[in-house]
């Protein structure tokens, strides 16, 4: 990559990225401040759709950016801020078997499961006090952060959740209810998932920088995620929805531009069409491999009995076999299944650096138009209560589906209606609304993608900052030249 700015170049204002002082024993001058902005599904195709983000493209910089196997937030985000690969941060995807509790994890939020130095130690090692805000980037809870604000309900002790967020200090919670109000947690995931929860947190980003002044601040904008996957990323409900998000950006974008603030605008993964769900679970179960055990005349998986079971994560599955012996018996399982295009064995997640041992003994990749279910009962009437709810905790694996509605239920807005009207209320209730159907879903990710135009994008305010293009473990490095601390 080229330089960030050329010699002698005033940036916004601010001393010139890598501005140190002006001579030998006088302090460094303070870094460029910096606001990183995950646009989660921002391709250059939708790029066409949000005129504030590309006209920032134009008068800086953009180039491909790579991604990592699985491309998916978690993993994607901890190689942004660490450099390094799944193989050695070791967040192989958005949840994993873990293998010491005997139990699938998904949407963890602690920081201390990402290993490896991250940016803001890079940073203040550079820089002694360089502060931090991490605004819904995940993993925040625990990090090492100045400022922190992240989705976490109420769990209350009769079972009701209600929507809020995790802050530090923890005044700033009061600060951001008080001017905003509650997190919109329905509005970020869920058949509710709409911009509400994206505005939610360009307005407290805009907050925590006009309050706290911090040196980098990291927002996460989820909105392009939930009509790509609902749609597909060609249908005009998704390039609308592109167009809304950047407009929703434009006084963020005009905060950091006031205050000579650096902006970088990336992406996790890019949303390909998908038209197949795939059943792995159901084919390993139906091979003798899967165990559930029943309560109440609800299955539930029991990944400790299992001989193997997977982890679906959009587009790649994590397959734990329990015992070496029983490899063969899950290949011959999984051998031309449609919708898998390849399972990777002990070679193949070492070539994709994949190589973790949380990661599965095996680890199947979907065909392009192809994504996992979750899915392990054979009879709908058996299916877990869970499986009908918003209910990322509890399920073995992720649900696109629970991003609608089920359309083959007539009395479905009134089931809703009534759970809405018990929780005004104060009493526990069941929002059991999502389908067991998958085919709805259109869009999906985790694949490599199959070309640049499909897949992520960096752009940043600075001209002549980037080359032809970036690697994910390059964004670490990439963002600390920018910030002058290297």
């Amino acid at each position: 990559m080229s330089s960030p700015v050329p010699s002698g170049t005033q940036h916004h204002g601010r001393p010139e990225p890598g501005a140190r002082g002006s001579g030998p024993g006088e302090p460094p001058g303070s870094p460029v401040p910096l606001l990183v902005l995950d646009v989660v599904g921002l391709t250059p195709r939708l790029l066409d759709h949000m005129p504030h983000l590309k006209t920032l493209a134009q008068a800086g910089s953009r180039a491909p950016l790579g991604t990592v196997l699985p491309a998916v937030t978690c993993a994607a985000q901890s190689t942004f801020l660490t450099g390094t690969h799944p193989a050695e941060h070791g967040i192989v995807g958005n949840g994993w078997y873990f293998r010491e509790l005997g139990d699938v994890l998904l949407w963890r939020q602690h920081n201390g499961l990402v290993a490896g130095d991250k940016l803001w130690d890079a940073a203040r090692r550079a820089h002694p006090g360089y502060t931090v805000a991490n605004i819904c980037w995940w993993y925040a809870m625990g990090a090492d952060t100045d400022y922190t604000v992240t989705p976490r309900p109420v769990y209350y002790a009769d079972g009701r959740k209600e929507p809020d967020c995790y802050t530090r200090p923890p005044a700033l919670h009061d600060e951001l209810t008080e001017k905003l109000g509650t997190f919109p947690l329905f509005h970020f995931w869920g058949p509710g998932a709409d911009l509400v929860s994206s505005r939610w947190i360009i307005d407290a980003t805009r907050h925590v920088l006009h309050t706290r002044h911090p040196d980098l601040a990291l927002c996460y904008l989820p909105h392009l995620d939930y009509d790509l996957q609902r749609f597909g990323p060609d249908d005009p409900r998704s390039l609308r929805a592109a167009a809304d998000l950047d407009a929703a950006m434009a006084p963020l974008l005009a905060d950091a531009r006031a205050e000579g603030r650096t902006v970088v605008a990336l992406s996790e993964y890019g949303i390909t069409p998908v038209s197949r769900p795939v059943d792995i679970n159901r084919a390993l179960r139906r091979a003798g491999l899967l165990e559930v055990h029943t309560q109440d005349g609800m299955e539930y998986l029991d990944p400790m009995a299992s001989r193997a079971f997977a982890v679906a994560d959009h587009q790649l599955a994590h397959v734990y076999v329990r015992r070496p012996e029983d490899l063969e018996a899950v290949r011959s399982a999984l051998d031309g299944l449609p919708g898998i295009e390849q399972l990777l064995d002990d070679e193949g997640k070492k070539a994709h650096h994949l190589d973790h041992p949380r990661s599965g003994e095996l680890v199947a990749v979907a065909e392009p138009d192809a994504w996992f279910t979750y899915y392990y009962w054979l009879d709908d009437a058996r299916a877990p209560d869970f499986a009908q709810l918003v209910e990322i905790h509890r399920k073995p694996g992720y649900d696109p589906v629970e991003l609608f509605m089920d359309p083959l239920d007539p009395y479905v807005k009134v089931k809703a209606a009534t759970a809405l009207a018990r929780k005004k209320l104060g009493l526990r209730y069941r929002m059991a609304v999502v389908p067991l159907d998958p085919s709805p879903v259109r869009g999906s990710h985790g694949r490599l993608p199959a070309s640049d135009d499909d897949g992520p994008l960096l752009i940043c305010s600075t001209p002549r900052s980037l080359g032809d293009r970036v690697a994910a473990t390059d964004v670490k490095a990439l963002l600390l030249r920018l910030a002058g601390l290297s």
